[in-house]
């Protein structure tokens, strides 16, 4: 491992660069503020930022007496155009909308979220989720003779796609991967337990003890926020993201590697064999560009199944300016017929219907059900996806322009 952390440990260099900034930020910040003050968050309060990762969090803690009832987002927003106000698009000043509007602000080479939230003691004084963050980071600190291995976890799940919790990924959250880290001791312990998890696996590293969760919160891995006992951090992991850790895990046992830390960067020649939509999204938040993104993806994935093209794997990648989706089948070309298959025989009725529909086609009957063979309108996989993206209404709902290259 030790390789590894080479390439993924920042030098002490780097983290003082990213501290200088952050704190000249927070500076900056803080001689507007009042009855509320801005703090360092995130993996570069905790430490556990990669190498190379230049986005830093802020909160801005408010008093919660003084902004009770009060659109604190709406408040930092106005303090944050004041301080920027013409050089504002200079530097990239950008609201994002969630349970909390939140803002970026880009000074390359740095990326800063600047996250409003009410000053609390413990987490039963929380009205957002957003309020606990300060906690967390203060509980993950307490391991902070573990921050290495909680950068193999985070190394290990971002170079195989499993890192963040969106619900277009659904993977595993940062947080979440400290946690395990944590319970676990190490990521190489982690990752023994892991080959081993069956879904349902609960891990509770403060022992809490919780027996019951909300039906929401249940996710084929529990894990049990140490500071907010009724909350489980993986609640957005799918069931797609937990086996493909496992396999992971189970592979790394097997055959230790630093190829399983390495993200390989995105290049259309590897895929060039595949059959690749170019796609420009849709314009908003980053969560729901990216579910109609996955949604469209899978929509064609199914489309082409139903036409008969045998996919043997699919996959994306989105750099937030444009997307590509490909495709990889068996079979290229199909034959110019294809069978159209009736309703079950014991159904009379619709299988009358089918028959009346479908009288100027010879019938014929493989047993089981009645068929009709139709002439496809393209044989060819590529000319079949033109056509679909071209005239598919929900294809073009759900992005701004698709095309196959």
């Amino acid at each position: 491992m030790k390789t590894v952390l080479e390439d993924i440990v920042p030098s002490k260099e780097e983290s003082k660069i990213l501290n200088m900034a952050a704190d000249h930020f927070i500076k900056k910040l803080n001689s507007e503020l009042k009855n509320a003050k801005a703090i360092i968050g995130g993996s570069v309060a905790k430490n556990t930022f990669l190498k190379g990762d230049y986005d830093i969090d802020i909160f801005v803690q408010f008093d919660k007496e003084h902004y009770k009832n009060k659109d604190i987002s709406e408040i930092l927003h106005g303090k944050l155009k004041k301080i920027y106000k013409s050089a504002a698009k200079i530097s990239g000043l950008h609201k994002v909308h969630g349970s909390r509007d939140y803002f970026q602000v880009r000074q390359d080479p740095f990326t800063f979220e600047i996250v409003p939230i009410l000053k609390i003691a413990n987490a039963k004084e929380a009205e957002n989720i957003t309020d606990i963050s300060p906690l967390h980071t203060e509980w993950v600190r307490q391991h902070a003779h573990l921050a290495d291995e909680m950068r193999l976890t985070k190394a290990f799940c971002k170079a195989n796609k499993i890192y963040g919790a969106e619900s277009y990924i659904r993977g595993f959250s940062g947080y979440t991967l400290e946690i395990l880290t944590a319970a676990h001791g190490s990521f190489e312990n982690l990752m023994k337990a892991a080959s081993r998890w069956k879904p349902g696996t609960r891990i509770d590293v403060k022992n809490h003890g919780v027996k019951k969760l909300n039906k929401s919160k249940i996710s084929p891995l529990i894990v049990i926020d140490p500071v907010q006992p009724d909350r489980n951090t993986a609640a957005a992991l799918s069931e797609k993201k937990f086996n493909e850790f496992i396999s992971l895990a189970k592979e790394f046992l097997h055959n230790p590697s630093p190829k399983f830390f390495k993200q390989v960067k995105f290049d259309l020649d590897r895929i060039k064999s595949a059959s690749i939509l170019r796609v420009i999204p849709l314009q908003g938040k980053e969560d729901l560009v990216g579910s109609k993104l996955i949604k469209c993806m899978e929509y064609i994935h199914r489309k082409l199944k139903e036409e008969g093209y045998e996919v043997t794997e699919y996959d994306w990648h989105w750099d937030n300016k444009e997307a590509y989706f490909w495709y990889f089948a068996k079979n290229k070309n199909l034959p110019l017929e294809k069978k159209h298959y009736g309703p079950p025989v014991k159904e009379k009725k619709h299988l009358e219907e089918f028959m009346k529909k479908y009288s100027h086609y010879p019938m014929k009957d493989d047993g089981a059900r009645v068929y009709v063979e139709l002439k496809r309108k393209h044989t060819n996989i590529n000319n079949f996806l033109k056509d679909l993206v071209e005239k598919d209404s929900y294809i073009r709902e759900k992005v701004k322009e698709i095309k196959i290259l």
